[in-house]
């Protein structure tokens, strides 16, 4: 018998289907989210245009930023992101090229959804032309996931093959400069790697 295919996952189905119901959970505890948004207050500028990839219904921002844009599969999730200004319905497992124009926004976030992606150098290296030159994109995770919707790669690594395996997904899609931290947590562990 042949293992599977690393970027096959346990629940195949279309996307739209899993996540037309709500899910309104929060996949970090509150000191992980006060570190999250802490590290975004470092790369992101008062002002920024910013585009929230696979939004849901809170985004862990600083407050002071410009126009946020969430992107994601559930309409009355992202209705309900009081940080949201906008929000576009997109399946990038789908379709990873994403409805903007070039150079839409000063930076692109993607918090703890990284491991759903099926073709994530196709996401990332679309990101590029979507985000002003210099502008960072900052990819979160913790170690928490639906394990039927997360890719089988992931499911198989631990911590540090995620930053791994995350950066490996950077280097694809292009970033000349790539970075890994792990923003102190009291509760849950979070891993940020970023490129610009």
């Amino acid at each position: 018998m042949e293992p599977p295919h690393p970027f096959t996952r346990a629940d195949p189905s279309d996307d739209a289907l899993f996540y037309a119901e709500e899910r309104k959970v929060v996949h970090l505890e509150p000191g992980a989210i006060e570190a999250l948004r802490s590290f975004y207050g470092r790369l992101l500028l008062p002002g920024d245009a910013v585009l929230d990839l696979m939004s849901s219904w809170r985004s862990h921002l600083p407050d002071g930023l410009g126009r946020v844009t969430g992107l994601g599969l559930n309409a009355a999730e992202m209705a309900d992101n009081p940080q949201l200004d906008e929000y576009v319905i997109h399946d990038l497992n789908r379709t990873p090229r994403l409805p903007f124009a070039d150079a839409s926004f000063d930076a692109v976030v993607c918090a703890v959804s990284v491991q759903y992606l099926v073709r994530p150098w196709d996401v990332f290296a679309d990101v590029r032309r979507v985000v002003r030159a210099g502008g960072p994109l900052v990819v979160s995770f913790s170690d928490r996931c639906f394990p039927t919707k997360a890719v089988t790669i992931w499911l198989l690594g631990g911590d540090e093959e995620h930053v791994m395996l995350v950066r490996s997904y950077l280097e694809a899609a292009g970033y000349p400069e790539i970075h890994a931290e792990a923003p102190h947590s009291p509760d849950d562990p979070l891993f940020v790697v970023w490129g610009r």
